[in-house]
């Protein structure tokens, strides 16, 4: 006679704070570092209803909101929705209770960094670094050099190349970048800390 497997087996809380090991929960490190209170969430899904890029994510903001809640600490830091926000505050402009999910994706990625896990975007260093070197650069960004930066770095040349094609066409992308006045110090003072540790 085959052995049933009970209906309710034991709940594993993966985040548990535990009497020996004092470690905060992941919601509470996540709230610290970020500046932002994300338990107030009730998951009304704004956030990712105005995201721009919900189409390319694995999970959708309030989906990561949610992870973190749970102390989901693996699965969060591997996810390509940290790797994949941009940072533009639509789904902070949005929340209802004033959660700044875009801090909350900052604090996302510089923990998994920290903590050396597998990035859940390939390649995406490399594409944020390139933003950072143009931004120091220039004082914006410049799309083109970004770009062209950044295939250098993978070496994929073709790929995307229609893309670029039809922004250039469309005058989305300048040739010659321009640069922010008399504030080439202070921008550069800005980069020194970051190119030092990731060195």
């Amino acid at each position: 006679m085959s052995q049933v497997q009970p209906l309710v087996q034991e709940i594993v809380i993966p985040d548990r704070v535990k009497a020996d090991n004092p470690r905060q929960s992941l919601a509470a490190e996540v709230a610290e570092r970020s500046g932002t209170e994300l338990n107030r969430c009730y998951q009304c899904r704004s956030c990712g209803n105005g995201c721009p890029f919900v189409q390319a994510m694995d999970y959708t903001p309030n989906q990561v909101i949610r992870l973190v809640q749970f102390g989901l600490r693996q699965e969060v830091l591997t996810c390509k929705t940290i790797w994949v926000c941009v940072g533009c505050h639509t789904c902070s402009s949005q929340c209802p209770m004033g959660i700044d999910l875009a801090a909350v994706m900052d604090t996302l990625r510089l923990m998994a960094v920290e903590a050396g896990v597998v990035i859940g975007k390939p390649n995406i260093i490399d594409f944020h670094e390139e933003v950072l070197r143009s931004l120091e650069k220039y004082g914006r960004a410049h799309k083109l050099g970004i770009m062209l930066g950044y295939k250098r770095q993978t070496g994929r040349w073709l790929k995307d190349l229609d893309l670029g094609l039809r922004m250039l066409a469309k005058r989305k992308l300048d040739l010659i970048p321009s640069r922010v006045r008399d504030a080439n110090k202070e921008i550069a003072d800005l980069f020194t800390c970051y190119w030092r540790e990731s060195a």
